[in-house]
């Protein structure tokens, strides 16, 4: 399961001094720890050897060690380009009269989307592909929310962001005015 956090801190994006009503911070399942990386290419090295114990010392042991070698400095290489890729994270923050998604990508980028709670719109397509896509619309725009979540993590989420917008739409100091276009 993909990790979930909810938390009261704020955005660097936006600047307040009231916390969140909702806060939330997504990112994707990470399942191999640096201990867990050492482990598979430990074992992955030893196994590779297996072959090579009773070639050690012939022309074809030493033909095939090149190619192990490789075999294994590649697995390292994507190994680690995987655990780069799973540094995306997604930070939702709710309050009253701002809604403000922040996507921060593997490579430095940060993406990020605003607008007011009164106007925007979850949807949630169960039939959809991937299942249980989920989006926000407002602003002008549509964004894809916790595409690397499993299906039943979005539903999740769209029921704890739907309640949580629900409750900024009521809330006493939120003042609706229509954005402009």
């Amino acid at each position: 399961m993909s990790a979930i956090e909810t938390a009261g801190a704020r955005s660097p994006a936006v600047s307040r001094s009231e916390p969140p009503l909702y806060a939330v911070t997504l990112w994707p399942h990470q399942a191999l720890s640096p201990r867990g990386f050492a482990v598979v290419m430990g074992f992955t090295g030893a196994m590779l050897c297996v072959p090579l114990i009773p070639l050690l010392g012939t022309a074809v042991g030493l033909g095939l060690a090149p190619f192990l070698v490789l075999t294994l400095g590649a697995l390292g290489f994507f190994l680690r380009r995987n655990a780069r890729d799973l540094s995306l994270h997604e930070e939702l923050r709710l309050w009253p009269d701002l809604v403000e998604v922040v996507r921060r990508e593997p490579g430095g980028g940060v993406r990020t989307w605003q607008a007011n709670p009164y106007w925007v719109r979850l949807t949630l397509r169960p039939d959809g592909r991937p299942e249980n896509y989920l989006t926000l619309k407002g602003a002008g725009r549509e964004i894809e929310l916790g595409a690397f979540l499993s299906p039943e993590e979005r539903a999740d989420l769209a029921e704890e962001l739907e309640n949580a917008l629900i409750r900024a739409r009521t809330h006493t100091d939120a003042t609706p005015h229509r954005p402009d276009a």
